[in-house]
């Protein structure tokens, strides 16, 4: 990979579908640490409404922290991360509570990845209101940071309060686990670039806009006074290996093809700013599907593991 840092491969943890079981989580957890990947990573999905079509990816999905946990027990050294939850739908307190914890038992191994929400049906079964959630993310992030930071603690905004308290304990990382934040509007970019330390793009992002999408976010990080080669990138890579492709490169997605063609993609994404790839196959129609043989994802999810292992 080009660069002075490499470019990280990450693998997404087994939530979505047939093949989220405890046994297959332990399976893929448990080999990617063995082939050298970077980090394993969940996602939240609160329901599926059944009125609309969301897609078989969202159907059926476990619960990203408590999956992690799992994780945690079952290695020592890939890192954890979510990708995302939605901030709105907790308080901070108790987010703050369970981040640590998973810090705690992972042995300071958690990226915290928050994002705003984008489904009405979800705000409505958590019960909190769907306007102004960009603005309630940002006072959580700061009430977040807060309660991490050292005792006394005490915030007073408009959305979230917390009498002047001790919070115990506190994560592994200091002063916080790495705070990354999802979206793909260019709000939802510059918010990157003065309060996380990274973005994670969604399973729908335009990979050839990447460049300038982590040029908005270096911008923002340079106004407020940050420097932005600190930022993290992270791509949830929706990845489709194939033996043969067609001689045409032109109308080929990225991360859609041969080993090879997939690497030479990688190596792009890196020289447009990227810091890390993570192959997530809940996304794959043939894998994250209630629908789907379990034992078939679980084959392709170990052939695509051991063709892009680093060691």
């Amino acid at each position: 990979m080009s660069g002075s840092v490499p470019l990280q491969l990450g693998f997404g943890l087994p939530v979505s579908g047939s093949w989220a079981t405890p046994a297959i989580m332990r399976d893929i957890a448990q080999q990617a640490e063995q082939a050298g990947y970077a980090s394993l990573w969940t996602f939240q999905r609160l329901l599926h409404p059944v009125e609309g079509e969301w897609g078989p990816t969202y159907h059926s999905v476990a619960d990203p922290l408590v999956s992690l946990g799992y994780a945690a027990a079952l290695t020592e050294r890939i890192r954890l991360g979510v990708a995302i939850v939605n901030a709105p739908f907790y308080s901070p307190i108790l987010l703050a509570k369970q981040l640590a914890t998973l810090d705690l038992v992972s042995g300071g191994r958690l990226d915290a990845g928050l994002g705003l929400g984008w489904a009405h049906e979800e705000f409505a079964a958590a019960g909190v209101p769907y306007e102004r959630r960009g603005a309630r993310t940002e006072e959580f992030i700061h009430c977040l940071t807060a309660i991490w930071a050292d005792n006394p603690v005490a915030f007073d905004g408009e959305f979230y309060h917390v009498p002047p308290s001790r919070v115990d304990p506190k994560p592994v990382q200091r002063p916080h686990p790495p705070i990354l934040l999802g979206g793909g509007a260019a709000q939802a970019l510059r918010r990157v670039g003065r309060l996380a330390d990274g973005w994670i793009t969604s399973s729908r992002q335009d990979l050839a806009s990447v460049e300038s999408d982590v040029a908005t976010i270096r911008r923002a990080a340079r106004e407020a006074g940050r420097d932005p080669d600190l930022l993290r990138v992270i791509v949830r890579g929706v990845i489709d290996l194939a033996e043969v492709t067609g001689d045409d490169n032109a109308g080929r997605r990225p991360l859609h093809g041969t080993a090879q063609q997939i690497r030479d993609d990688l190596d792009r994404l890196h020289d447009k700013g990227v810091s890390e790839v993570f192959f997530d196959l809940n996304f794959h129609p043939a894998v994250g599907s209630p629908a789907v043989n379990a034992d078939e994802s679980l084959r392709f999810a170990r052939l695509v593991l051991e063709t892009f292992r680093t060691k």
